[in-house]
């Protein structure tokens, strides 16, 4: 099976515990009706990006349903956490991108985004031979990527929440789910 389609979504989710917290949070992506199996980080070539709402008419309750996901928690208070997916596409229709998770703590929704889409970006460039220094900053290397004409673009999906102050368990979502 090659995945035909994709969407990303994101969530938040608050709890007494923390797997309820994880719960509230796949609702609030939605996509909690299905059974999710998580895979490694490859876009399949000719995937195409579609919205969320079309995406999710294509499954039933209780289907197996395949995703990648960055996903964080915390039950300490004010604590900032963020899940975030990073996407890179190649200009190549087929040649194959890359999916990157990043699941950090203390780090707003731009900087985690920023990073998981460099990290991204950084894996599919390291494939295609793009040549890049790779201590250099994002702003940078998306710029040599693009002006390879191999990486056509990147993209992010990220969700960050700071952790409740009653010491609930907070949980953050971010995912990419194929479509077969």
């Amino acid at each position: 099976m090659i995945p035909s389609k994709i969407f990303f979504t994101k969530g938040v989710g608050v709890a007494k515990e923390q797997l309820m917290s994880f719960e509230m949070a796949l609702r609030n992506a939605g996509i909690e009706k299905f059974n999710l199996v998580f895979v490694s980080s490859i876009l399949p070539p000719g995937c195409q990006r579609i919205a969320k709402e079309k995406g999710l008419e294509y499954f039933k309750p209780g289907e197996v349903v395949f995703c990648v996901m960055a996903r964080n928690a915390t039950n300490e208070p004010n604590r900032l956490i963020a899940a975030s997916m990073g996407c890179a596409v190649p200009a190549e229709e087929n040649q194959h991108g890359y999916l990157s998770e990043h699941h950090p703590f203390g780090e707003t929704d731009e900087k985690a985004g920023d990073y998981a889409e460099d990290l991204a970006a950084t894996m599919l460039a390291t494939t295609l031979g793009v040549e890049f220094d790779p201590n250099s900053a994002w702003d940078e290397k998306e710029k040599v990527f693009k002006m390879s004409d191999k990486i056509v673009r990147t993209i992010n999906m990220t969700q960050s929440a700071q952790g409740n102050k009653d010491g609930l368990w907070t949980t953050v979502i971010a995912c990419a789910v194929f479509v077969p």
